[in-house]
């Protein structure tokens, strides 16, 4: 009988084709919302998840972004997330989509400031 291997996870495709379109830019990846999201000068850039693409566009382009085929909203936690869209695996097929909503994000996060992450402060015990 052959033995099932737990906790082996296939790679998702959608990181590899994310990592192929964001070329020489510099970018780190991080594991949230349940999948791997990109960081550029420590701002989410875009990420993956079952449902689809997460990507940030910032509130101004919010509206217009929802409205586009395949996206909507995205809500967490039942809360929608203004600045936020997920786009449905179908609108993501074609590389062409793919690379118009991470054009969408890097045209919002390159505005922000990059982020510094705060060093921690270690707790003394008494």
């Amino acid at each position: 009988m052959a033995k099932s291997v737990k906790n082996s996870v296939a790679p998702d495709p959608m990181v590899e084709r994310l990592q192929a379109a964001l070329g020489q830019r510099q970018f780190t990846e991080q594991k949230m919302f349940g999948g791997t999201c990109f960081m550029i000068n420590g701002n989410m850039l875009i990420g993956t998840s079952k449902r689809g693409l997460l990507v940030r566009v910032g509130k101004a382009a919010h509206a217009a972004a929802a409205a586009r085929p395949h996206a909507r909203p995205m809500e967490m936690g039942g809360r929608s997330m203004e600045g936020y869209v997920q786009v449905a695996p179908e609108g993501t097929v074609a590389d062409a989509d793919l690379r118009a909503w991470l054009d969408l994000a890097l045209a919002f996060v390159e505005t922000l400031p990059p982020k510094v992450k705060s060093a921690k402060v270690a707790k003394k015990r008494a």
